[in-house]
């Protein structure tokens, strides 16, 4: 899993909140260009190979850029003996895996846990930067539309605006407890068919979430295209028929007919978007 790259404090970070449009793009380059350039502090070094074409996508885009990503797994942790809600910081990884697991090595790590061992597959999970609210609406419909029905936007004091795509389809099932195992190995078989199936739909979600992104961003270049076009020929048509009509009256039509372009041309998603508490 790549975990989230040091940030910038708040000193290293100016707010973008006040600044102009164009002020607030290149300082949103500049925070982009400082992120990407980190080295990868997670436990693997890279990002996963199912995840990695939708980073690139993502990356691609000027109006966002990847913090950090899992595409999924299952994990087999040993935490402390008192322990209920194991802490992953605070525990032993006895197995992970990005693919389908077989009962087999479940069962030859198992022999390494002194703690209580748990069993859980974790969908993927992706956190982007975006470089203004709208640009997270847009991908935040996408996540939901694509199965990730559990993402959310925060939105921090200094105009931070982050997505995180989540999902809700995830697998937690405790296996042992002061290294005896509690369950049985038949039980574990079934577990495990179920965690791989769960880790089969997680790839489809992400392969829709990938197409449905594509095309989302190829829709959202169109229309920005379509409205710079309108709003040149509107500049450039605006000296020829001032005198042919009432200004006044002219005036008014034009900001009516405006308007009810945009209203009929409105990309919103209607989506009703989550925001989450910055400290989420």
């Amino acid at each position: 899993m790549a975990a989230p790259r040091e940030r910038p404090g708040p000193r290293s970070a100016p707010s973008l909140r006040g600044l102009p449009g164009t002020d607030r793009a290149a300082e949103f380059g500049r925070w982009k260009a400082q992120c990407l350039g980190r080295a990868d502090l997670s436990r693997k070094g890279s990002v996963d190979e199912g995840a990695a074409g939708l980073v690139q996508l993502l990356n691609g885009r000027e109006q966002y850029f990847t913090t950090s990503s899992c595409a999924g797994r299952i994990v087999l942790l040993d935490g402390g003996i008192n322990g209920f809600e194991v802490q992953k910081q605070n525990c032993c990884w006895l197995l992970v895996t990005h693919k389908p697991c077989v009962k087999d090595d479940v069962l030859a790590a198992l022999k390494k846990a002194n703690g209580d061992a748990i069993l859980k597959f974790e969908p993927l999970v992706l956190h982007v930067q975006c470089r203004q609210l709208q640009d997270a609406q847009i991908l935040h419909s996408v996540a939901i539309d694509s199965g990730f029905r559990n993402s959310g936007i925060t939105v921090g004091k200094r105009g931070k605006t982050m997505l995180a795509v989540r999902s809700t389809h995830g697998l937690e099932v405790p296996l042992s407890h002061k290294g005896k195992l509690m369950v049985t190995e038949e039980y574990i078989d079934f577990l495990l068919k179920v965690a791989n199936q769960k880790m089969e739909e997680n790839k489809k979600r992400i392969e829709r979430f990938y197409n449905c992104l594509q095309h989302a961003l190829e829709k959202e270049t169109i229309t920005n295209s379509h409205a710079k076009e309108k709003i040149k020929d509107k500049s450039n048509s605006s000296y020829t028929h001032k005198k042919k009509r009432n200004p006044e009256a002219a005036c008014g039509k034009c900001i009516t007919e405006e308007n009810a372009k945009e209203c009929e041309n409105d990309d919103d998603p209607g989506m009703s978007v989550t925001i989450f508490p910055e400290d989420y």
